[in-house]
Order: structure tokens, then C-alpha cells, then sequence
């Protein structure tokens, strides 16, 4: 059996758009698993116009921590599959990538599995759009140089989540990189499925792109803060990876508009970085990183 878990907070639209494509699947024994993180809107209520008609989706509610990661751990509690996948709120799959997917998780015997991400396009789409498109999601690229993959595409054993924990639910970005080398550091292969391939919509706006990397920022600082003995002492922004410099075959016009945007970016994670590094709490408020031995 394999869990589908989705977390999903204030996106009616993103989870309708995902629920229709994953209810179409070609393999059958699966569950999908939706949180809500405490919606204010009506998510909920679309979740359980799907959930009558589907005995395989199941809708579950996080409303004790505002948090992604802690939305996906509630899920895994709410599961007792013996492969977890993770989908984001707002993407789409083929009617076989499931079973593609466990096909090559089974082939290589695979303990953690990041699936291949190409973003979509709208039509006449603006510079950020374009930007996005150029420079998102290198998934390969992410499990050889900081071996993580992204929790929208990512496929997880159960026992490695007994074995080494959940995803650390204080951290506002990057508790899929913290989970990744966790994984990682325990010993376990990090595998790539480059054929198994899913859909994501680009970031359409310079407000979006904003929101994201002010998060990724704080995120950045809080790795730090809870996790020194992994990724230094909060303080001094570690430096960028470089994976998502723009590529020198571009066209002119656009690589000089790609890095100044770049630039800019690069800028507001710095903001978001400092902003957590002078107002973040140093105390670990919210406990460990949890455990999944013992959870109901």
C-alpha cells in the first residue's frame, strides 16, 4: 500500500487541480491523504465534495501548527502505508506516474525517491514566469551536491521515517533539505527517478517569487538556529548553491534580466534571513523534531 499525502492550506483551486489528476491513477492500491493546515477558506469543503465519492481519499486536519512539514507528519500518522509519497496542493501528474513511480521505487530498491519536476508555462508568460521556468526545480541537481529532494516529489519508506524521524516541523522553509541529509547522515542511498516525471505551475509574479524567498531566508536562518551542529551558527547566511544561476546559452536580453532578478532575489533572502535572525525565538519552542515510533 502507498500514501499519497498532500498538505494544503487556503488553495480550494490547487487541490481541486491536483485531486482531479490523482484520482485518475492506472494503479489502484493507494490512499490519499489530505491535509488541511487550517484553512479559513473553503479547502475543506472541496476536499470532501472528492471524499463522498472516494473511498480511497481521506481528509485529515492540522490546526495545532501552522506549518507545511507538520501537515505532512500528521498525514504519516494518519497512514499506515509502507510508501509515503508527497504531492504539493497545485500539481499535476500523468495517469501512470504512480505506478511508474513504484516501479522505479522497487527497481533500485530505493529508500528515499525524488521524481523528475518540470514547470508549466502560462500562455504569453511574464519575465518572473520565464525566470522560474529556467531555474526551477533541479531535483537531480539537489540530491548530488545537497542531497535532498523537494517534499512535492519526494518518496519516502516508512521505516525511514521510524528510524530517523519526521520532518522538523519549526522550520518555516528547508525541512525538506534538514529531512533529506538527516536521511543522508543515517546511511540510506538517495535515489532519482528521471523518468518519473510531475507538474508544477510556475510562479507567475514578482509578489510570489517575494513571499517564497523571504521564507527561504527565514528558513535558512532557522536551519541554523535549531541544527548548528549541521549547518553553522546563525548569524552569517550560508552562500548560495549556484544551481539556479542562469544558463550562459540564453539569450542576452534575458540572462542580464534573469540575474538581475536573480540579484534581487538573492537580496530578499537575506531580508527574510536577518528578519528571523533578530526576531526568531532561540528556545526551540515547539520541541525536537518529532518521532514516529510511538505516535497514534
Amino acid at each position: 500500500m502507498t500514501s499519497l499525502v498532500i498538505p494544503v492550506y487556503n488553495d480550494p483551486q490547487g487541490i481541486r487541480t491536483t485531486l482531479e489528476s490523482l484520482l485518475t491513477q492506472t494503479t489502484t492500491n493507494h490512499q490519499i491523504v489530505v491535509v488541511d493546515n487550517d484553512s479559513t477558506d473553503h479547502t475543506p469543503e472541496v476536499v470532501r465534495s472528492y471524499e463522498d465519492d472516494h473511498d480511497n481519499l481521506t481528509l485529515v486536519h492540522e490546526r495545532e501548527i501552522q506549518s507545511s512539514y507538520a501537515a505532512r507528519n500528521t498525514g504519516i500518522r494518519h497512514s499506515d502505508a509502507e510508501i509515503l509519497a508527497f504531492v504539493d496542493a497545485d500539481m499535476t501528474v500523468p495517469e501512470d506516474w504512480l505506478e511508474s513511480a513504484l516501479d522505479a521505487v522497487h527497481a533500485a530498491d530505493a529508500d528515499y525517491m525524488g521524481c523528475n519536476v518540470e514547470l508549466t508555462l502560462p500562455d504569453n508568460p511574464p519575465l518572473p514566469a520565464r525566470y522560474d521556468h529556467h531555474t526551477g526545480f533541479p531535483v537531480e541537481g539537489y540530491l548530488e551536491s545537497q542531497r535532498f529532494a523537494p517534499t512535492c516529489c519526494l518518496f519516502v519508506r516508512r521505516e525511514v521515517f521510524e528510524d530517523v524521524g519526521l520532518f522538523d516541523h519549526r522550520l518555516k522553509s528547508g525541512g525538506d533539505k534538514e529531512f533529506g541529509n538527516r536521511v543522508h547522515d543515517a546511511g540510506y542511498d538517495l535515489h532519482f527517478a528521471e523518468d518519473v516525471t510531475m507538474f508544477h505551475p510556475t510562479r507567475n509574479g514578482i509578489r510570489a517569487h517575494v513571499t517564497k524567498d523571504r521564507r527561504v531566508g527565514r528558513g535558512l536562518c532557522q536551519l541554523q538556529r535549531y541544527h548548528p551542529d549541521r549547518y553553522g551558527t546563525p548569524g552569517v547566511p550560508p552562500r548560495p548553491s549556484g544551481i539556479k544561476r542562469p544558463d550562459r546559452s540564453l539569450s542576452t536580453r534575458d540572462r542580464l534580466a534573469f540575474g538581475a532578478l536573480s540579484t534581487f532575489l538573492t537580496g530578499v533572502r537575506a531580508l527574510g534571513y536577518y528578519e528571523e535572525y533578530v526576531t526568531g525565538s532561540s528556545s526551540g519552542a515547539l520541541g525536537d523534531a518529532p518521532e514516529l515510533a510511538g505516535d497514534d
